[in-house]
Order: C-alpha cells, then structure tokens, then sequence
C-alpha cells in the first residue's frame, strides 16, 4: 500500500463508522500532528510535513475497539494522542493514517482510598479536583497539567511537581496497573499490574493502547507556595540541598532557576531582584516557618509567599500556580521572550552534583542557563534533573554540548530525537518491552517509525520508506 493509498482508505473510515467524531478539516488534522516538539530545532526541522490523514476522537472504549479493528483489517496507521503537550513529536504520525485522539474518553473510574483508576483522555487538573473532592491528590503534576492527559503522561512524560517526594512517574509503587486494547481484527483487552504495566511507559503509544491507568494517590493538601531569591549560586544551591533532605519538611515542588532565568518571567518581575538566582518551592502549611529559617540561614530573600490558593483557585481565569514556571514551562516563558534558545534534559549524579554542575558552569558560561528540578530517583536517593536552556547555534554545537555533559559524568536524555531507543539510557530498550510490543500489536500499526526495534508495517514498506 503506497502512502497515497493509505490516506485513501482512511477517508473510506468515517463511512463505515459514521457514528463516530471524525476530523476530516485539514488544518485541523494537522493541528492534531503535533505537539510541543518544536522547542527542539532539530525536531522541527526533522517533522516539518508530517502529519496524518484524518483524526477521530471516540468517546467509549466500543468506539476505540471499532475504530482500531478497522485500522488492523485495513492495515492503517494509528498514531494515539492525548492534548499534545510531548515535546518529542509522539503525537506526529511520520507515515500518516489515523490520530487516534483520546481526549474525549476522560472519566473517573474511581477513587479507593489513596488509589484512583481514570481513562487515560482525562485531563491532571480534573483528575486531581475529582481526587481532592475525596481528600486524595495526584502524587505528581508536570507543569502542563492544565490541559495534558493521564495517558500522554504515561506515554511520554517523566513526573513533575511531586516527584520531589514520590520520584518520577517509573519509582515503583506509583502506578499501579493500566487497561490495554490491543491492535488486532478483534482487539483484546488485558490488564498489566506492576512491571508488566511499566513496559507501556514512555514508549510514546507504540506498545498498545493504554485505555485507563490506576495510579497511587497521597493526602490531599492546599500548597503555600514560595519563591526564594539569592544574589549567588552557591547559596541558592546549597537552600535547594537542604530543604529538599529535610525530612520533616512536605514538598510538593522544588525548582532552581539560576540567572538570568528569572528574568523570563515577566508576570512575576515584581518579586524577582535583577540578576537573582530563584528558587521556587511548594511546602505543607506546617513547613511555612521552617522553610522560611533555611531561606534566611543560607543568605536569600522569601520574596513571595502564596498560601491556600492553589489548588483552590487553579480554575480562576489568569491564576497561575508557581507549578507553571517550572520543568519544561520554563522553557516555554524563556521562548515567549528569545526564540533562539532551545533545552537540554540532563540527569546529575546523586551526592554529585554540586561538583557536576560547578565544572559545567566553569567551562559552558552564559552558554548554557542552569534550570534544575529536584527529586527522589527511582530508587529514592535526593537528587536534581536539568531542563537547562542552551543558546542555539548549530546541531553539531548541541551535541558538543551534551558531548561535554556526559564528559563530566551527567546523563543526557536527548530531547532532540523522536525515536523511543535515542531517549534511553545507551540507546537500549528492555526486551520485555520489545515482546510486549510484539504481542500487542502484532502488525506494527502504533506510530510507526517511532520504534527502531519494531519493523515498519507492512503498508510503510510498500510505500518505499526506509
């Protein structure tokens, strides 16, 4: 099947399922090909064009099940997304055929204690709520919550706001089973627990399709969120070290913004110095005075202080949580202001760190703007991340750049790569992972080209596509 012909028979679906929501208005098809993968310069040059052929937003798992045993009978691409706000083209089909929106497929399944089961379209901000509503709250929130899905959470995202406690969305314990369809002539339904559950994690929907997700909740709190300033690294640091080992102290956010970072966020100039350090930093009410001790203790300045209003008021028109400034928001303020800038994804070493990052300040410069997100690792060690911003000038400087990273021991988990394998540590996936592909779906119709390991479908193929 040629890719003209793959679009053809695509445009012969909605006729055999005309109950559906189909989208068919090619700018919207389009609109529906991407996601926030244009924050990587290579990434947007590299899927300039892509996009698919129709879209579908069904409502119930019977539609998702019509709609992909059309696609497995007729040999038709499926590429699965949720409110597109990956940032590393998951939601852009490169071999065309159908988007499989599920943002309409967004109920609670239910709450159980401190467990809740959700449909993978439903929004964070609304899982959340209804979570709260029954003094539960998502242990974790990346900084999109607003509008990303649970399933485009699982299927590509890491954590957020939270995973200073809990570790990233991976740690053990935080997800505990998913409900999968898989892509046949008469898909089945399974459901994975544990492990078996993770093999679907991060893999950007080419696995299977991940109808609804159960996932460990934590006691409901309302946030006083802070930020504090420094006029050095070093003590902005050495605050983040220390809150963030506190034990007595709950977190739900820890975010360092080394300068001229802060200067990015225009809205909350009033509250950040020229030419400060920030740190941003979500504690429980009972840690206010605590936090406020080891600000003093380490030379900053509590320059605000928010308490009650979030989660409270995340529905008002033009509120804005602290939550939204960080992990890859911050990138999104610094590119409203200077579009040459692009982002790194870098893992420190636990225990390391300060010295990782004190060689990479000496030897980058202004080159590089240090953003750090801290957290517990899978295995619970105190730890940071970096979404730091580089000044883009070539592809080849950044990938010198992350060359000189790896050089001084810090992990790179490239952001500039729309291929599951060149995301993973030394490019290598589980092979449990491969065979969970394997027996999902069968014909390799899940966003294919995403997947090196997993051969093109049989449609691609005959398109001539490498």
């Amino acid at each position: 099947m040629t890719s003209h012909l793959i679009a053809q028979t695509s445009s012969q679906l909605p006729s055999a399922l005309p109950a559906l929501d189909w989208i068919t208005d090619s700018m919207k098809v389009s609109r529906l090909s991407q996601d926030f993968s244009w924050f990587s310069p290579v990434l947007k040059e590299a899927l300039h064009g892509k996009r698919g052929d129709i879209a579908v937003r069904p409502r119930t798992e019977a539609e998702i099940a019509d709609v992909v045993a059309h696609c497995a009978r007729q040999g038709i691409p499926l590429t699965v997304r949720g409110s597109g706000t990956g940032n590393y083209g998951q939601s852009t089909p490169l071999h065309g055929g159908v988007i499989l929106d599920l943002s309409g497929y967004n109920s609670l399944c239910w709450v159980r204690g401190s467990v809740g089961r959700a449909q993978a379209g439903i929004r964070l901000a609304d899982f959340d709520q209804l979570a709260r509503a029954r003094g539960q709250e998502l242990r974790w929130l990346p900084s999109t919550y607003r509008s990303a899905t649970l399933g485009g959470l699982f299927g590509g995202g890491f954590g957020g706001a939270g995973s200073i406690t809990y570790g990233p969305l991976a740690a053990p314990g935080n997800v505990l089973a998913v409900r999968v369809m898989t892509v046949e002539s008469e898909p089945r339904i399974l459901e994975l627990r544990g492990a078996d559950a993770m093999l679907l994690h991060h893999t950007y929907g080419t696995t299977g399709i991940v109808l609804e997700i159960e996932v460990a909740l934590t006691e409901a709190t309302n946030w006083t969120e802070c930020i504090a300033t420094f006029t050095d690294f070093d003590g902005a640091l050495a605050f983040a070290q220390q809150i963030g080992n506190a034990p007595g102290i709950r977190k739900k956010e820890l975010s360092l913004m080394a300068a001229p970072i802060p200067a990015y966020f225009t809205s909350l100039a009033e509250h950040l110095p020229k030419d400060c350090h920030a740190v941003i930093v979500l504690v429980a009410p009972e840690a206010e005075e605590a936090m406020q001790l080891l600000v003093e203790r380490h030379g900053g300045t509590l320059s605000y202080c928010e308490r009650g209003k979030w989660p409270a008021e995340q529905a008002v028109s033009g509120y804005k949580s602290l939550i939204e400034y960080c992990w890859n928001h911050t990138t999104l303020h610094a590119l409203k202001l200077d579009k040459s800038l692009t982002y790194l994804q870098t893992g420190y070493v636990p225990g390391r760190f300060a010295e990782q990052l004190q060689a990479l300040r000496s030897e980058l410069g202004d080159e590089v703007l240090f953003h750090l997100e801290f957290l517990r690792t899978k295995e619970g060690q105190f730890n940071c991340s970096g979404l730091e911003l580089v000044r883009f000038t070539t592809p080849e400087r950044l990938n010198a750049i992350m060359d000189i990273y790896r050089k001084h021991g810090v992990q790179i988990n490239n952001p500039h790569v729309y291929v599951v394998e060149d995301g993973k540590v030394n490019n290598q996936l589980d092979p449990a992972l491969l065979q969970t592909k394997a027996e999902m779906d069968p014909f390799n119709l899940l966003n294919p080209g995403k997947l090196r390991s997993a051969a093109l479908p049989a449609c691609v193929k005959a398109a001539g596509v490498a």
